[in-house]
């Protein structure tokens, strides 16, 4: 299974907070997605954030799968924890949220 590029758009800091996982060392986020994934699968992100107009690059490693319906979420998806080097990424995220 190849790398997939997923794009990610949160219109506002509600939504991103709800997509945070602060619970991961490095940070990650929650993506919605009906493809498949597998765990520890490398997925790479297009992330535009609230108030901004580019989407910025990331990449992470698939940690959790949430199939449509489990758990009480309507939309299936997959965490994704970022990689060491979005350090940048993770602190920015991070003064949004706070």
């Amino acid at each position: 299974m190849s790398a997939r590029a997923l794009s990610l758009v949160f219109k506002d800091t509600d939504t991103l907070k709800n997509a945070w996982m602060p619970i991961l060392e490095r940070g990650g986020l929650f993506v919605p997605t009906p493809t498949r994934h597998r765990l520890g699968q490398r997925v790479y992100l297009l992330l535009t954030l609230p108030e901004e107009e580019a989407a910025r690059p990331a990449s992470g490693i698939v940690v959790w799968l949430s199939p449509s319906g489990a758990a009480g979420q309507r939309d299936g998806g997959i965490g994704v924890h970022l990689d060491a080097e979005e350090h940048a990424l993770r602190e920015h995220i991070e003064a949004l949220l706070a």
